[in-house]
């Protein structure tokens, strides 16, 4: 939905009692010094950017403001926040826990629900019953309305909710695969929106009925196929038959585009809080972050979007720049908010590599652990152990695929992207001779996964070159989604600029030469991290800087860029210094 935004005359006046603003619609209003705040209407969820509003610990449907009250009336913000906006149904308080429910320190003020660990393969899961895990927002239907996991409504639409049972029920509202914020989008608006027609609820379990696993899930199907409504239904389960049956469920399901699969222990019973008899099994890290700040984009995602700098329970802090959509970069999660990401591995110094962004969270709190290590599952795990199937003969090794250079035009801005196979080992290089490494199970696999790559590049208008020169190029701190980055401005090798930061030798480097120069004025920068060594240096001279950048032990290549005046070059220069040591780079 594209944004409408009012305008005033004169603009930014404080506005006249008893407006009102369309869903979607926003305001600008005038504070009491010089802030200037944005007025919104999303859903019937009113808010505004002031930090009295910002800074309120309820629900973001339940906060007000001096500035919501001006603008709206007290009448009308009175009105509001004494009922479901625009529903007219009562607000009703959170449910109580039952006698003997234990407190769960995810639960907060929520329900009573079930929730689960991570299998750490320490289990045999034979006879175990698997489900696919839902990538939705997990709700708990307490016999009038939803509840998330910290105690706050959905508000679905009468339509939605009429022919449910009055029985408590959970499960998960899921707008299909590969859906989560399509999902998180409709079940926060408080309107009865018509989209609600795209979500189900899924029901796994029945809280108050008391039997083992096998009885409920039994009193669900008798339940559901009698109420005989489109909005409902019965979560799926089949018996494990063994960790390849395991593994053959979790690729199925996967490949479907899914998160990953829950197993319960038969007759087991439905305890609050987390539990054993509840696992999920995932092969691929993730695990949630807190959004720190919004940093701004380069190239073509300038004006919006490049990355959030999140922070992990620990305290860690790193950028996320990839997994957006156009739509997201334009209105990204908001500071505080916690999101969901996806990883590789953890680093040595336990940093996230690659994080890629997945979705903002609305059914958890933060933090989710001690440790970023604690919330992750890897599918290595599911034979790691003696009940896993043997593994096969080690492949016949292969040569070597060479170095393959593939570049693009798009405007002013050039591509490039480069890989390259050695057995099971692949690199891929962009931007900045920024490099990506990944391992196969074998030489065959490593260079399918090239060739598709390649196909890929391809298809999006890249085109094959001969091998890399060194070149002056542009610079781009954030990839884009697929790793692209701009390319050298020139393809053929480039001349030293005046008075070049030039290399010199030094004692020992894995090469026998160090990257250091020693140039007056060059600042030097490493960043040593596991495989990777690499160096930036910078040098300032009037209104021109020059960079050098590479692996420690070579000359790297050089850049030199020119500007109105010597303090603009300066500023500059001081922000990628800034950029180079928040990314982990030393001064030497």
């Amino acid at each position: 939905m594209l944004t409408q935004q009012k305008s005033a005359s004169p603009l930014l006046q404080p506005a006249p009692v008893s407006q009102d603003l369309a869903d979607g619609e926003t305001a600008q209003v005038k504070g009491s010094g010089a802030s200037i705040y944005t007025l919104k209407n999303n859903g019937g969820v009113y808010s505004c950017t002031c930090p009295a509003w910002m800074h309120q610990g309820i629900g973001i449907e339940r906060r007000t403001c001096k500035h919501l009250r001006a603008y709206r009336g007290d009448d009308a913000e009175t009105l509001r926040l004494g009922s479901s906006p625009l529903s007219g149904r009562p607000a009703r308080p959170r449910p109580p826990k039952a006698p003997g429910d234990a407190a769960d320190a995810d639960d907060d003020e929520g329900p009573p629900i079930l929730l689960a660990h991570k299998w750490e393969n320490d289990v045999d899961l034979t006879g175990w019953w698997i489900s696919e895990k839902l990538d939705g927002v997990r709700a708990y239907w307490d016999g009038e309305r939803f509840i998330s996991r910290l105690g706050n409504e959905f508000f679905a639409p009468r339509w939605f909710t009429e022919q449910l049972p009055k029985v408590p029920l959970d499960g998960e509202l899921w707008g299909g695969r590969k859906r989560f914020q399509r999902t998180v989008g409709i079940v926060k608006r408080q309107d009865e929106s018509e989209l609600w027609k795209e979500l189900k609820y899924v029901v796994f379990d029945a809280p108050r009925h008391g039997g083992v696993f096998e009885e409920r899930v039994a009193f669900i199907d008798q339940t559901l196929t009698a109420l005989k409504t489109q909005w409902l239904e019965a979560c799926a389960h089949v018996v494990c038959e063994g960790v390849e049956h395991l593994q053959r469920e979790l690729s199925r399901v996967e490949g479907l585009g899914g998160e990953g699969l829950m197993v319960r222990q038969p007759r087991s019973r439905y305890e609050a809080g987390r539990s054993s008899t509840l696992l999920k099994v995932k092969s691929f890290h993730d695990t949630e972050a807190r959004v720190l700040e919004h940093v701004p984009g380069l190239g073509r995602h300038a004006g919006r979007l490049g990355a959030l700098l999140v922070e992990l329970p620990d305290g860690t802090r790193f950028n996320v720049g990839t997994g957006f959509s156009d739509a997201e970069r334009e209105n990204p999660p908001k500071v505080g908010a916690v999101i969901t990401f996806r990883y590789q591995e953890l680093s040595n110094t336990g940093v996230p590599r690659f994080p890629s962004y997945v979705g903002e969270r609305i059914d958890g709190r933060f933090p989710v652990s001690t440790s970023p290590g604690a919330n992750v599952r890897r599918v290595e795990a599911i034979t790691s152990k003696p009940m896993s199937v043997p593994a096969a003969p080690p492949p016949t090794p292969r040569g070597p695929m060479p170095l393959r250079r593939f570049e693009m035009t798009d405007g002013d801005t050039r591509y490039f992207w480069e890989v390259e196979t050695t057995g099971s080992k692949q690199k891929v290089r962009f931007g900045t001779f920024e490099e990506k490494e990944k391992l196969f199970e074998d030489d065959a696999e490593a260079r399918e996964n090239a060739e598709k790559k390649i196909a890929e590049k391809v298809a999006k208008g890249f085109k094959e070159v001969g091998a890399p020169t060194a070149a002056v190029k542009k610079k781009s701190p954030f990839d884009d989604e697929d790793g692209d980055a701009p390319a050298p401005a020139k393809s053929a090798p480039v001349a030293a600029p005046v008075a070049p930061v030039a290399a010199a030798p030094a004692p020992s480097s894995a090469s026998g030469k160090s990257s250091k120069s020693n140039e007056a004025g060059a600042r030097y920068f490493e960043f040593v991290e596991g495989g990777s060594a690499k160096f930036w240096e910078i040098r300032v001279e009037g209104s021109t800087f020059f960079t050098r950048y590479g692996k420690i032990g070579t000359d790297g290549q050089v850049t030199q860029k020119d500007y109105d005046s010597d303090a603009k070059a300066q500023a500059e220069a001081a922000k990628l210094i800034s950029e180079k040591t928040r990314k982990g780079y030393a001064e030497k």
